[in-house]
């Protein structure tokens, strides 16, 4: 299992910076952390059942609570705080962000919605 060595907020950046125990790096925006929460209410409860985020490009990450030697709870300004991202987690989304974003741009796209929050899509069906 790797581990996190370093974490740290770059709040101005909205930049998630992190350090693993096999010499990595990563960095991850709150805003994909936000959208890749592995929360319930991000992923559902079982495969088919993910809740696409939609408007969260402003998001920031308000605090950072440590879970045990093994994960931290990010808390978001937009009240989402129940994902627990442990280390392998944020090692496997720093190693697959670039695929990881990309289904995300195209699932946004496929529903007409949009990163803006202050765009709002209305679908109308005659």
């Amino acid at each position: 299992m790797t581990a996190i060595t370093r974490i740290y907020y770059a709040r101005s950046r909205r930049m998630l910076e992190l350090e693993f125990d096999d010499g990595s790096e990563g960095a991850l925006s709150a805003e994909f952390l936000r959208v890749h929460s592995p929360s319930a209410e991000v992923r559902g409860h079982a495969s088919g059942q993910e809740v696409l985020q939609t408007g969260k490009q402003d998001v920031s990450v308000s605090d950072i609570k440590p879970i045990g030697h093994y994960a931290v709870q990010l808390v978001f300004d937009d009240g989402h705080d129940s994902g627990i991202f442990t280390w392998p987690y944020l090692y496997e989304l720093t190693r697959n962000q670039t695929l990881l974003w990309q289904r995300y741009i195209e699932a946004l796209d496929a529903a007409g919605s949009s990163r803006d929050p202050s765009v709002q899509v209305v679908h109308i069906k005659p």
